[in-house]
């Protein structure tokens, strides 16, 4: 059966272990992140949609923008890794590998749009907060998320582009526990070297500069705080602000390192990978919930709500 022209038409992933014991481990240690992922993303979901005031507040909303995300993200390749490290049959077909590597694009770059755009909101919260009202309303908050995953959507189709227009005609076989661009272009047989310059070009300096401009926002911000950590406004703003410096530092670090040198090969590669894709959605909203009280205390209210005892 002929994919694209070349004769491979599934790949073999060889996963993070060989070891029947380590993949056992990390079947319940990926079991574990998962779940906790689903339950603790789902729950901001529900607190900011049942809260009026939570939905219509840009902070809030962007969070449950994010919090869906990771649910998603966190689904593209976890249920694939752990049916592999119970069945030890780890192979995944082109069009599945093909597509598994358009949605961990399109989710993973419209995420790092977002806590650019989240970064965004809290430059001109704490910088210009009079004109904040206006600047960030709600139709334009609208705007500026479509965008995110508009960027998200462009991000992964020419990433697709750049995978399908090559020939894969043998080995199969893919050093990583899913599918991703880097492993992938490395199996075609042609030269990938303009491809690679290419990749380099997308995903890694997209990765570094809304990282540069992440740490620019924040650098701004800490030095309008300055002078406001008399009050309790201030350090309440650098609790919000440090708990998304967090965040992003979790997210865009790895993929910096990973993105940024396509042409080496490592198990460290491994290691980021399963970082952004497996601990990620679950650390968020950890951070998040643990360094928010506006937000521990509506899932406290929440929690005592009739229906959602009934429910839980």
């Amino acid at each position: 059966m002929l994919m694209n022209g070349s004769a491979v038409s599934q790949f073999t992933l060889l996963g993070l272990s060989n070891s029947r014991p380590l993949q056992l481990l990390l079947f319940a240690l990926v079991s574990a992140c998962y779940a906790t992922s689903l339950v603790g993303n789902l729950l901001i979901v529900v607190t900011v949609w049942v809260d009026p005031g939570f939905l219509q507040s840009p902070m809030y909303f962007f969070l449950a923008n994010l919090s869906l995300i990771d649910m998603s993200l966190g689904s593209v390749a976890a249920p694939k890794m752990l049916r592999d490290l119970m069945s030890q049959v780890s192979t995944i077909s082109y069009g599945g590998c093909m597509a598994q590597l358009f949605f961990l694009h399109f989710l993973g770059g419209s995420e790092m749009f977002l806590l650019t755009l989240m970064a965004y909101d809290r430059y001109v919260a704490i910088c210009h907060p009079l004109s904040y009202p206006d600047i960030m309303r709600h139709h334009c908050c609208l705007g500026l998320l479509a965008s995110c995953w508009a960027g998200g959507l462009l991000h992964s189709a020419s990433q697709l582009v750049l995978v399908t227009r090559l020939p894969f005609c043998g080995p199969n076989k893919l050093d990583n526990f899913y599918c991703d661009v880097p492993q992938v272009v490395r199996l075609a047989c042609t030269d990938t070297y303009v491809v690679e310059i290419l990749m380099v070009a997308n995903s890694g300096l997209i990765s570094l500069v809304c990282f540069l401009a992440l740490l620019g926002s924040y650098g701004v911000i800490l030095v309008t705080l300055r002078g406001r950590f008399g009050g309790g406004e201030g350090w309440k703003a650098l609790s919000t602000c440090s708990a998304h410096l967090m965040v992003v530092s979790l997210i865009f670090v790895p993929c910096v390192f990973v993105y940024l040198r396509p042409f080496s090969s490592s198990q460290m590669d491994k290691m980021a990978s399963l970082f952004y894709t497996i601990i990620t959605p679950v650390l968020n909203p950890i951070i998040y919930t643990l360094r928010n009280r506006e937000i521990k205390d509506a899932i406290r209210r929440l929690a005592h709500k009739p229906g959602f005892r009934c429910w839980t």
